[in-house]
C-alpha cells in the first residue's frame, strides 16, 4: 500500500453497513467501475473484504470480524481498527494494513504481498506462510510462523513460546525478547544484507524501527529429513 494514512483519499465511494449487507458489500468491491471505497459501520461484520482480484483502495472505518481481506489479489486494504481471525488469509498480492491489534492466524498460508498489523498480533501469525511479507508493531503470541515456507515476518516488540516451530526458509526477524524457539528453529547471523532487506521492510510498513536492532531466525533444517535421532524433536 502506498498510504497506509487513515485519512480519506479523493472520489472514494461510500459502502454504508448499516444499509447494506456484507454480501452487497464485496460484490459492490469487485464489479464497481471505481477503484476507491470507504466502508462505514462494519461493527465487527465477518469476511469484509475477501476474494478481491484486482488493484483497489479500501478503506474500513472500524473493527472487523474473521477473515477480513482473505484472498486478497491485488488491492489495498487499510482496517482502521481491530481484526479478528484469518486477517489476510492466503493472501496472494496487494496489501493488508490494519491501525489496531489483530487475532490470530494473521497472514496464513499467505503466498504474497504486505500484511501490516500497528499492534499486537495473537497466536499463530504467519502460519504456513508461503511468501507474503509480514510487519508486526507490537508483539505476537505463541508459535508464530509455524511450518513457515518463505517469506519474511518482521516483529517490533515481543515473541511468545515457540516461535518458528518447524520452519522451513521464512526468516524471522525479532526486536524483542523472544520467550522459546519451537523445534528446528535457530538465531541466525544477521548480516548486513539482512540489515538492508529488513529496513526496506520497516519503511514500506511505516515502520520507525531500525533494522540493526533486529535479531534473525531460521531453520536448522534437522527436519527436512528423517533421522530417528530427530525424532523426539518433530
Amino acid at each position: 500500500m502506498n498510504n497506509f494514512s487513515p485519512a480519506a483519499r479523493p472520489n472514494e465511494k461510500i459502502l454504508d453497513l448499516h444499509s447494506l449487507s456484507v454480501r452487497q458489500v464485496n460484490t459492490a468491491l469487485r464489479s464497481e467501475d471505481t477503484s476507491a471505497f470507504r466502508i462505514q459501520h462494519p461493527l465487527g461484520a465477518h469476511a469484509l473484504g475477501c476474494g478481491l482480484n484486482r488493484e483497489a483502495q479500501v478503506a474500513i472505518e472500524g473493527h472487523v470480524g474473521y477473515y477480513c481481506a482473505g484472498m486478497n489479489q491485488g488491492a489495498d486494504i487499510l482496517v482502521e481498527g481491530n481484526a479478528g481471525t484469518g486477517l489476510a488469509e492466503n493472501i496472494m498480492s496487494g496489501s493488508v494494513c490494519v491501525l489496531g491489534n489483530a487475532s490470530q492466524s494473521v497472514a496464513a498460508s499467505g503466498h504474497g504481498g504486505l500484511v501490516v498489523v500497528r499492534g499486537n498480533a495473537s497466536a499463530r501469525c504467519g502460519i504456513s506462510m508461503k511468501g507474503v511479507e509480514i510487519v508486526i508493531g507490537g508483539d505476537v503470541g505463541h508459535m508464530a510462523a509455524f511450518m513457515a515456507q518463505s517469506g519474511v515476518m518482521a516483529i517490533c516488540g515481543d515473541a511468545a513460546d515457540d516461535l518458528g516451530d518447524s520452519i522451513y526458509e521464512a526468516q524471522v526477524f525479532v526486536r524483542g525478547r523472544v520467550a522459546s524457539l519451537g523445534a528446528d528453529c535457530i538465531e541466525k547471523e544477521m548480516r548486513p544484507e539482512h540489515v538492508q532487506k529488513l529496513q526496506k521492510l520497516l519503511n514500506r510498513a511505516g515502520m520507525e524501527a531500525k533494522a540493526e536492532s533486529f535479531r534473525r531466525y531460521g531453520s536448522a533444517r534437522k527436519l527436512y529429513n528423517f533421522v530417528i535421532d530427530n525424532a523426539g524433536a518433530a
